[in-house]
């Protein structure tokens, strides 16, 4: 595990939950997070080793491939194009008995798993995730279900997922499958809703856990299993999940299962988050955002600039700790479109010189940098330059008290430069550094695109975060504005609203005694939640409204802080009453918060 005392991050050093459960027993436990963050499903679920595993392999492969691959978003020589082409049986509309005539001529003699996986290592990815059932309902893999699979319903009679979870076994990537738990193809389940938010019935739910059985048991190690639509009960989210971890506990979820049952969190269609996330969590996106599925019409223009796109959005997210899921989509013979080849191996050219930037990395503990983005491995600040600043200065605003070495050129640690120390941070003279890289005019050449530059330090890396100034007398008066909000977050709404579990304020505080009032909006009945100063609990439990007085209520809690152990920040934070678990609310909606020195 990379471990990192940043200097922003400190509010739950050494303070962490021991599941009693787990005492004397022989089933696996998941991870405990620090009792300031949402703990994860109790029972079996993957270690703090397989999440590290999971986080530090940064970029993967997602593969949309079905019989919607062979319509190519055409139906009856019409393009089809409101909706994503994987879903043209409900977007075109199709009778369900046309659809299902696909798998009649469904021969995808083109696929090439090996080649494939040949691919996704050129690209420089870790991992490969392929739909074994989207909401078609039709299999890639070998079911006893149903025969509307690969093997048992199609003149090609093979298994792809087994032929997949192979090739990637021999050329050392990490294998996922999708499923979706909707399924159009299945009795009682078949009807098309705006959102996807199809109830689950008890034949599906049945059906889905059988099936999941036999991913889990019979494709070898399943590295995360990415679920998808839908609108689960709770129970039946759960059922999914434990069905998951009973046969595979180091199988990452994802949070599309829903009702935060899953693993790790998953971001909006070619969408990052634009709020703190505390979960691991990944973004899958597109080569274009229309579809995911092969569509035939689809404008394949200006392949440098799409190279370009998605090392971007690659690097924007690893730098807010996230991981990276770029798809393809075969088409209907089982071939890749040569222009998303391109993409890949583009992309690969860049990381070829850039990967140590990339992979094994933690998020920025900087706000927001005027150049461009930042990644910290265990010995090193990763600072990716997008754009050069007018004074050809790199500033990292806040670094401190920290053992930095000359910084160099990713790729080129012969040519080094000296740092500048200053009262804000740190600053890099990139016109002193020899040999910097000129952009060229169309931006085609891989070795001045996005180049990195490495700043080594040692021991510990301390960055002081931007704090809320005091007022003349010392107080501080706190909006939930000003704080850093935290989500409760499974993906993108499908009637499933994100909410608020933890709000965090960074205060630039001199005293070591303060009196902390709150002030909140009360329930209808009394509620609990913890108030964190510097990492240190305060439990509190929050006044219910009296009858017919909805107005604010507060409460008054005095703290005292180690400035020494905290020099920087006083950090400041309001949760749940600890430990909670994924999903549990803020119980109180924050009007204000007034931080008062006393003596």
């Amino acid at each position: 595990m990379l471990c990192l005392l940043i200097g922003m991050i400190v509010g739950s050093q050494g303070i962490w939950v021991t599941s009693l459960s787990a005492q004397g027993s022989n089933v696996p436990v998941g991870t405990q997070r620090p009792l300031d963050q949402p703990q994860p499903p109790p029972g079996a679920g993957p270690s703090t080793a397989t999440i590290d595993a999971w986080q530090d392999r940064k970029f993967g492969m997602f593969i949309h491939f079905g019989l919607y691959s062979m319509a190519g978003g055409v139906w009856n020589g019409h393009r089809v194009d409101n909706g994503y082409s994987e879903q043209i049986l409900a977007n075109a509309p199709i009778p369900p008995k046309d659809y299902d005539a696909l798998a009649k001529r469904f021969d995808p003699v083109n696929f090439d798993a090996d080649a494939i996986a040949a691919l996704a290592k050129a690209a420089g990815m870790k991992f490969i995730v392929i739909t074994a059932k989207h909401h078609d309902g039709f299999n890639l893999f070998q079911t006893a279900q149903t025969p509307y699979n690969a093997v048992d319903g199609t003149p090609y009679h093979k298994d792809i997922v087994k032929q997949l979870a192979d090739a990637c076994a021999r050329a050392g990537l990490k294998f996922g499958v999708y499923y979706s738990t909707i399924d159009w193809h299945h009795p009682g389940g078949n009807t098309y809703i705006e959102s996807n938010s199809n109830p689950i019935t008890p034949g599906q739910e049945a059906f889905n856990v059988a099936q999941l059985k036999e991913l889990l048991s019979h494709y070898g190690p399943i590295a995360e299993i990415w679920f998808d639509m839908g609108k689960p009960t709770p129970a039946q989210s759960t059922h999914f999940a434990q069905t998951v971890h009973a046969l595979q506990p180091q199988t990452m979820i994802s949070g599309r299962v829903w009702n935060y049952r899953g693993d790790f969190a998953v971001m909006g269609d070619n969408s990052e988050p634009d709020v703190s996330v505390e979960l691991p969590w990944q973004a899958p996106a597109s080569m274009f955002p229309e579809t995911w599925g092969y569509r035939s019409w689809q404008p394949r223009t200006d392949l440098p600039g799409k190279i370009r796109e998605n090392i971007t959005r690659l690097v924007r997210v690893v730098s807010q700790g996230g991981n990276y899921i770029l798809n393809i989509g075969p088409e209907g013979d089982g071939s890749v479109v040569p222009y998303e080849a391109q993409v890949l191996h583009g992309i690969g050219a860049w990381l070829q010189r850039n990967g140590d930037a990339i992979y094994g990395t933690r998020k920025q503990p900087f706000t927001a940098l005027d150049f461009g983005y930042a990644t910290v491995g265990p010995h090193a600040i990763y600072l990716f330059v997008t754009k050069m600043p007018p004074d050809h200065q790199l500033h990292l605003p806040g670094l401190t008290d920290t053992a930095l070495g000359r910084a160099y050129r990713l790729g080129s640690p012969e040519n080094t430069v000296e740092i500048h120390h200053d009262a804000d941070g740190v600053s890099i003279p990139l016109d002193r550094l020899p040999h910097w890289p000129v952009a060229d005019s169309d931006g085609t050449n891989v070795d001045s695109f996005m180049p990195v530059v490495v700043l080594p330090f040692k021991g510990t890396l301390r960055v002081r975060p931007q704090a809320i100034a005091a007022a003349d007398d010392g107080s501080f008066h706190l909006q939930p504005a000003q704080a850093a909000h935290y989500l409760n977050y499974n993906g993108e709404g499908y009637e499933d609203p994100s909410t608020l579990y933890k709000l965090v304020w960074q205060l630039d505080a001199k005293a070591s005694n303060y009196s902390v009032n709150i002030s909140y909006t009360p329930l209808p009945q009394p509620a609990q939640m913890d108030l964190w100063v510097d990492g240190q609990r305060y439990p509190m439990n929050s006044a219910s409204t009296v009858a017919g007085n909805h107005n604010v209520a507060s409460q008054t809690i005095e703290v005292r802080r180690d400035r020494k152990a905290h020099p920087y920040a006083m950090q400041l934070e309001l949760t749940p009453r600890s430990p909670f678990e994924q999903g549990t609310r803020l119980p109180v909606t924050v009007t204000s918060v007034e931080v008062s020195p006393t003596r």
